[in-house]
């Protein structure tokens, strides 16, 4: 089984067990390597696991700890180094990214490895009591019982203060891996008993290297893609390989052209609702389809013999249990869809700034140059501070609830007038 939206969940699977040894060919722990551009972050968090292995070996463990705060931009690949780090923690080897260890962690079936990720706005005291109490427990098979908290931020205040109680006293086998966008985002007294690693942002071409050789991606393609994506490396490969993906993204950047009036602005309002709105369903459906598939599978579908029946009921409440889930993650991903939506935007109008000021910087919207070069001639960089700052205050009314269409009007009519 796969991890659980909104709760802690410990996946299927089995660990032989077994002691870290040294990291593989002198050194270098290959589940690091798919980090694009953090080869500080990998370096430090090597010298972790080496650190682990001592301390399980009876040493003082130097560069291990309990408790660690991945922190960077979205898009950095908070989640993917610390599943990284898990993976070497619990592996025979220090992380060869090949043995069934590796493989149960990098999937998210590893039976000691807790996975959470809050599947709406928010994550409850309950939830985080109950995550607490399974992190306490020892490790069945693994190394260490390890909890890896994507989007630990999206934690309430008592839930952040029930967090608190156990980072500051932890069992003895027991690693906590939080990830958060900064170290603000957390209670100073939670960040304060972690040991940080910030996630830097990549550069082009950093990703255009790896959408190539790690996802076939031509290179035109993930060029394009890359100085798209601003370093957001998951950004860049959804652009490379979804068409889809490319086309709401180019319909965004159509809209500042398209503003000529206040009729213009509420048509434009309404597209750019929709189009977040396809992004977040195609983005759902995916998701949802691929889950309930495995769960019928774990529970039998299709089998014959006995307690196929018993199981069939069984899977008729976790279905209804997944369904509740995931009409609370739609929520987060509709959210989250329209602020991708706005960040495009905002892209743009930062291109025509750096046109304005003569900047000289890497243009993420460059395909759009003959648009870039006419609103830039059309008034001064003031009015275009503006025009951002009217997204930017969108995107914080739709944090705070208000409708994102009527959100977006108030915006499109802000950028009509500069």
């Amino acid at each position: 089984m796969g991890p659980v939206e909104n709760g802690p969940t410990v996946g299927a699977g089995s660990y032989p067990g077994g002691r870290i040894s040294e990291p593989v060919d002198g050194g270098s722990v290959t589940v690091f390597d798919d980090l694009v551009g953090q080869e500080v972050a990998a370096a430090r968090l090597e010298r972790a696991v080496r650190g682990a292995a001592d301390l399980l070996a009876g040493g003082r463990g130097t560069g291990m700890t309990h408790a660690w705060l991945f922190t960077g931009p979205p898009g950095s690949g908070r989640e993917e180094a610390a599943r990284a780090f898990a993976a070497a923690l619990q592996c025979a080897k220090g992380g060869c990214g090949h043995c069934d260890s590796c493989h149960q962690v990098l999937t998210g079936t590893h039976p000691d490895v807790l996975y959470v990720r809050p599947s709406g706005l928010s994550f409850g005291v309950a939830a985080t009591r109950d995550l607490v109490l399974r992190a306490g427990s020892k490790p069945s098979g693994g190394n260490f019982r390890i909890v890896l908290f994507e989007d630990a931020d999206r934690a309430t205040e008592a839930a952040s203060n029930a967090l608190l109680k156990a980072v500051e006293e932890p069992s003895p086998r027991t690693v906590w891996l939080l990830c958060t966008p900064t170290p603000e985002d957390l209670l100073i007294t939670i960040r304060s008993r972690c040991r940080l690693v910030t996630l830097a942002t990549p550069g082009t071409r950093q990703i255009v290297d790896a959408l190539v050789q790690r996802d076939g991606v031509d290179p035109v393609t993930a060029e394009a893609a890359a100085r798209a994506a601003a370093g957001r490396v998951d950004r860049a490969r959804q652009l490379a390989t979804d068409p889809e993906a490319r086309r709401r993204r180019e319909e965004v950047l159509s809209i500042p052209a398209s503003l000529e009036g206040l009729g213009a602005c509420v048509t434009a309002a309404a597209r750019l609702y929709e189009i977040a709105e396809e992004e977040s369903k195609a983005l759902t459906t995916a998701l949802n389809e691929k889950e309930k598939d495995e769960l019928k599978a774990a529970f039998g579908e299709g089998s014959t013999g006995k307690g196929v029946a018993k199981a069939v009921r069984g899977a008729a409440g976790a279905l209804k249990d997944l369904d509740e889930r995931q009409k609370r993650r739609a929520t987060r991903i509709k959210r989250d869809s329209y602020d991708r939506a706005l960040l495009d935007l905002a892209a743009f109008y930062r291109d025509v700034l750096a046109l304005q000021m003569n900047a000289g910087v890497e243009l993420s919207t460059a395909e759009r140059s003959g648009d870039l070069e006419r609103i830039a001639r059309s008034g001064p960089p003031e009015a275009t501070l503006r025009r951002i700052d009217a997204i930017m205050t969108c995107r914080e009314r739709i944090a705070a609830n208000v409708h994102p269409q009527i959100a977006m009007e108030a915006m499109t009519s802000a950028l009509l007038t500069g």
